[in-house]
């Protein structure tokens, strides 16, 4: 690798007790081998069973780790605009707590990123039929729809791997509170002319701990954000510098 990368974790969590230690372990550890500079930023979305506690408790002891605490419940959109507005480095990673891919595919992913000269490297599983035939129909149900509202294919919008150069989340202003805040990120990206691409990797079912995103209540608001930002995600207008007005989108 010729060059090694600073590098922002961007890790959300609710009640991820029995997750948050083993997943900053993998991590770090990952971090530790491929970056050149790295940081830790958990973002804490006002967890009841101990995370916030535990998160401190890590904080405390690793000066490269940093938790981000939520007073009330804002779900993954607004958990994730917390830890992007936070993250200072190059590249920006965003991992779920419970570990659906193993982290060591970073050195993978800032390859793809020097080879393809992308701006953001979106990870698609190779395999999802483990984690049952619902949410596999769901996300099928979900990515075409996404693919026919803007006219272009992507495997799997949903899955949390996304390692994103620092411009692209400086051009983009994010508005999704919910779990559209994945499609929200590669439709803007990609209509305001960064480049993505997508890499295949080895996915691992969840074995702790409860996820609800396969939920009614959540696919409803992912619907209902749909609607509401559909002509935001069309034509969205790309950040000045500095965060100050907005400029028309490339190309």
């Amino acid at each position: 690798m010729s060059h090694r990368p600073s590098i922002s974790l961007v890790v959300p969590m609710f009640n991820e007790a029995e997750n948050i230690e083993h997943a900053l372990a993998c991590g770090t550890e990952a971090l530790a081998r491929y970056a050149g500079d790295w940081e830790v930023i958990v973002v804490d979305d006002a967890s009841t069973d101990g995370t916030a506690e535990s998160g401190a408790r890590l904080a405390a002891a690793a000066p490269r780790l940093r938790l981000l605490r939520h007073a009330r419940n804002r779900k993954l959109g607004g958990t994730l605009r917390t830890g992007f507005a936070a993250a200072g480095n190059e590249l920006v990673l965003y991992m779920d707590a419970d570990l659906p891919f193993d982290p060591d595919v970073l050195g993978r992913a800032i390859r793809a990123l020097e080879v393809t000269r992308a701006d953001v490297v979106a990870g698609y599983r190779l395999d999802r039929t483990t984690e049952g035939l619902m949410r596999t129909v769901y996300s099928y149900c979900y990515n075409t729809l996404i693919g026919l509202l803007f006219g272009w294919p992507h495997r799997d919008i949903n899955f949390s791997f996304k390692l994103l150069r620092r411009e692209v989340l400086e051009a983009i202003e994010l508005r999704s509170e919910g779990s559209l805040i994945d499609a929200e990120l590669i439709v803007k990206a990609k209509k305001l002319g960064f480049v993505v691409q997508q890499l295949g990797i080895d996915y691992f079912p969840r074995v702790r701990g409860a996820s609800t995103l396969s939920s009614p209540a959540v696919i409803f608001k992912i619907l209902r954000e749909l609607v509401v930002l559909y002509p935001d995600l069309r034509r969205p207008r790309r950040r000045a510098p500095g965060g100050e007005g907005a400029e028309e989108p490339r190309g």
